[in-house]
């Protein structure tokens, strides 16, 4: 039997930049460190076609940190990834170069990579089918539909996994332009979210039986659902959260100042206030897409598609 490993994940998005360093083994992960910053990597990317100064250090200044970190902890291996902003930047080779001179170069991963790190990650302790993996970043989102035996070593297998250019801070900076969002905002929005991931539905082998969220949209929704002022994940992992709920959420959410609902909302990490509603858009847009009523939320992401990468190179 293969002994259990030291590895690390970084996961560079438009949004957030996190690190997870986890003992690995062959049917286990256990956390020894998860950390989650807001970076806002893509702000103002959709306009400019670049990623910013000031949003490359912000990353930067994380990286260092995050490099420091395993090195004390110990880590024997690590790999990072950047997604959706740095796909689309054209000074994407700048910001790796950056990156670089702390020992962490990114891996700018395809949307198809991507997309099957977050099923493997979501999948880890999950079995059955039609499971439909959604993961709302800033920039895209990765939708994959597939299957998991619960027979000993069976590897996840995916029947369709699409990555779509649609994400939180796409949508806010394409559409929502006042504070708070005017009602025909919304709608044009939300059109447009349809219109892009309604392909991904119609081309679809099967039904979708279970929707498992992953990423900052669907556990800041529960975390305000179960107004946590403090984050728990233990209590974030595995929730359940209804059409409805959503529904109601995203009308609380779409009708206050960004100001207020940064300050006021409990269970809403102020750096997340300015793209919340798009996320929440899209997720409640695919839960109609797909023809479910709720979402199981999961903690099990692409960091842990990631490591489960790493453990199996060693």
């Amino acid at each position: 039997m293969r002994s259990v490993r030291r590895v690390a994940a970084i996961d560079i998005g438009t949004v957030t930049t996190r690190l997870l360093v986890a003992d690995v083994g062959p049917r286990s992960i256990a956390e020894v460190l998860r950390s989650t910053d807001i970076t806002h990597l893509g702000e103002g990317l959709a306009l400019s076609g670049r990623l910013a100064d000031d949003a490359m250090g912000r990353v930067d200044a994380v990286i260092a940190g995050y490099a420091a970190r395993m090195r004390e902890l110990g880590v024997e291996s690590f790999r990072a990834v950047a997604t959706s902003a740095s796909r689309d930047a054209t000074n994407r080779d700048e910001f790796v170069r950056l990156l670089a001179r702390h020992g962490v170069e990114p891996d700018i991963v395809a949307g198809d990579t991507e997309a099957r790190l977050a099923f493997v990650g979501a999948t880890h302790a999950l079995t059955g089918e039609g499971l439909l993996v959604n993961d709302i970043g800033g920039g895209s989102t990765e939708l994959v539909l597939g299957r998991h035996s619960a027979d000993e070593g069976s590897a996840p297998r995916v029947h369709l996994a699409r990555s779509l250019d649609v994400g939180s801070r796409r949508v806010t900076d394409m559409f929502l332009d006042t504070d708070p969002p005017a009602a025909r905002e919304i709608d044009a929005a939300e059109a447009w979210i349809r219109g892009e991931l309604a392909p991904f539905f119609e081309a679809l082998p099967e039904p979708a039986r279970l929707s498992i969220a992953l990423a900052g949209t669907a556990t800041t929704l529960s975390a305000i659902h179960q107004e946590l002022e403090v984050y728990d994940p233990g209590r974030v992992h595995g929730s359940t959260l209804g059409a409805d709920v959503i529904r109601g959420l995203l009308d609380r959410l779409a009708s206050v100042p960004l100001e207020r609902r940064a300050a006021e909302v409990v269970g809403l990490d102020p750096g997340r206030a300015p793209v919340i509603v798009a996320g929440t858009l899209i997720l409640l847009t695919v839960l109609d897409l797909a023809g479910l009523d709720s979402t199981l939320v999961s903690e099990h992401d692409i960091l842990y598609g990631i490591v489960l990468d790493v453990y199996a190179a060693l």
